[in-house]
């Protein structure tokens, strides 16, 4: 699908920069698909008690 968009110089230079992708459309695609990704995370709060973690789990032994 063709889009034309005005975005930002300084931060489509910053965000090319940081991420090395060379192109604006590679750039604009991985930034939705992170955008994306980073949504459907289940929020952790909303984990509050229900019992998802066993009691006795110990985060420390397994590093």
């Amino acid at each position: 699908m063709r889009t034309n968009i005005d975005l930002d110089q300084k931060l489509v230079l910053e965000a090319q920069r940081l991420s090395r992708i060379k192109t604006k459309k590679a750039l604009v695609h991985q930034a939705l698909l992170e955008f994306v990704s980073n949504r459907k995370r289940l929020d952790l709060r909303e984990l509050k008690g229900s019992n998802l973690i066993d009691e006795d789990y110990d985060h420390k032994a397994l590093r």
